[in-house]
């Protein structure tokens, strides 16, 4: 009986972590699953993306961000010069209010430069967000060989309404 109590707190516990640990609120920034993919043992740099929804009035910047995993982070993007796609580092990066910025593959990302040790499919870690007007963020990052499916709203289930 205390083997079984012991393994359903466990997994109220795990089921309670799952959900809350992929969003984080702090002034009017709402920030959706932050996850990072499993890098090679000897990789140098990793990135990690998330989703800034702007819930607030006011305009905010993401200015830094930084992790334990990491000698540093930066912010980048992924730009057309001529026919050649290349990333770019970002000084900051605008968060309009009432605008969501997407943070994933092929467009702003966080660089993780200088990995101390590679993420592994299944790691969590920590990472701060250094934003002008909500200041620091906490987040944890989930590493995940595959991009996170987007949230569906509920009203929205292939109808469109004006």
């Amino acid at each position: 009986m205390k083997l079984m109590r012991s393994a359903l707190a466990s997994l109220l516990l795990l089921s309670a972590t799952g959900v809350v640990a992929h969003e984080y609120e702090q002034g009017g920034l709402h920030i959706d699953h932050p996850w990072s993919r499993p890098a090679p043992p000897m990789a140098v740099n990793g990135s990690a993306y998330l989703v800034i929804n702007n819930h607030g009035n006011t305009d905010d910047v993401l200015l830094s961000a930084e992790s334990p995993v990491s000698e540093r982070v930066e912010i980048h993007t992924h730009v057309m010069d001529g026919d050649m796609m290349k990333m770019r580092q970002l000084d900051n990066l605008p968060v309009p209010a009432g605008e969501a910025v997407t943070l994933a593959p092929g467009g702003h990302h966080l660089m993780l430069m200088g990995l101390k040790q590679a993420p592994k499919e299944g790691d969590r870690f920590p990472l701060t967000l250094n934003f002008e007007q909500v200041g620091e963020v906490e987040v944890e990052i989930s590493v995940d060989a595959t991009a996170p499916e987007p949230v569906k709203m509920a009203h929205d289930e292939g109808h469109h309404h004006h």
